[in-house]
């Protein structure tokens, strides 16, 4: 019964994180941490990078399909964030047994900035015409910050690696305010960025861990469950306004905020 309750949360951990441009590793380390009582090591790390990826492949040919990937950003972006990745592997390889509560504060830190910059990004798109947004999407590419636009994919990528998440959080705005893309555009060049990015850390991090590996059926039936849902929720997602996007996509962050806050006082306390 438990084994199911896991499929169930990451098959609706999968729908829901679709549409927002989120790998959903965020959630799944949460759920095989807690729920499956899996330790917080490289191996559950693994297995929730497999999943996100399954989520970002899932979603990825949706939003490719539909035109919403920009290639030419995920090119410019991909160095950054694989050199990232590799960065963020071998730092879990040396944190080891510290690596709970470096984790969970790296994520709070990380999840408060991706809300700002999404909070920031509903304040400015509700006041702009529809005229406003087809320009800015036309103009997309000349309006690259070049410096800021390789830092952030760079430090999405280590993200990617310490915490076993797509990094959605930060792929999406840094796309938003720093690579010119509209929010749907940034959902789905985010997915390109993932499906080249998580891929390289999963590599590292098996070739550096030499300890126990979950069993075949974990490894086997959770990304099933995952990519049923991913694939489930793009379709879903492109029926729905942007604003109802960026909104669950506050929602959901912050809930893992809160989440992360109260494990982090009760190692201090």
């Amino acid at each position: 019964m438990e084994f199911i309750l896991v499929l169930l949360l990451v098959f609706i951990t999968g729908f829901l994180f679709a549409p927002l441009g989120l790998g959903g590793g965020m959630l799944f380390v949460p759920i095989l941490h807690y729920i499956a009582g899996w330790p917080l090591n490289t191996s559950t790390l693994v297995v929730s990078l497999l999943l996100t990826c399954c989520t970002s492949s899932g979603s990825g040919f949706i939003h490719h399909r539909e035109g919403l990937m920009q290639i030419s950003h995920v090119r410019k972006g991909a160095p950054s964030a694989l050199l990232g990745a590799i960065i963020g592997s071998l730092i879990v390889y040396i944190m080891r047994d510290g690596l709970d509560p470096f984790f969970k504060t790296l994520a709070m830190v990380i999840v408060f900035w991706a809300i700002i910059k999404t909070w920031k990004k509903i304040d400015f798109t509700s006041q702009k015409s529809e005229i406003e947004e087809i320009i800015d999407s036309s103009n997309s590419l000349s309006e690259i910050k070049d410096l800021e636009f390789r830092v952030g994919t760079g430090f999405g990528g280590m993200a990617s690696s310490v915490l076993a998440i797509g990094a959605g959080a930060i792929y999406v705005p840094v796309l938003n305010q720093f690579g010119g893309l509209e929010s749907r555009q940034a959902i789905g060049t985010s997915y390109g960025l993932m499906m080249m990015v998580v891929p390289v850390g999963v590599t590292v991090h098996v070739l550096l861990y030499s300890g126990d590996w979950p069993s075949f059926w974990n490894i086997f039936l959770l990304p099933f469950a995952v990519l049923s849902g991913a694939t489930l929720g793009a379709k879903v997602g492109l029926l729905l306004p942007e604003q109802i996007i960026l909104r669950g996509f506050i929602s959901i962050l912050g809930i893992i905020f809160i989440r992360y806050f109260f494990d982090i006082l009760n190692q201090i306390f």
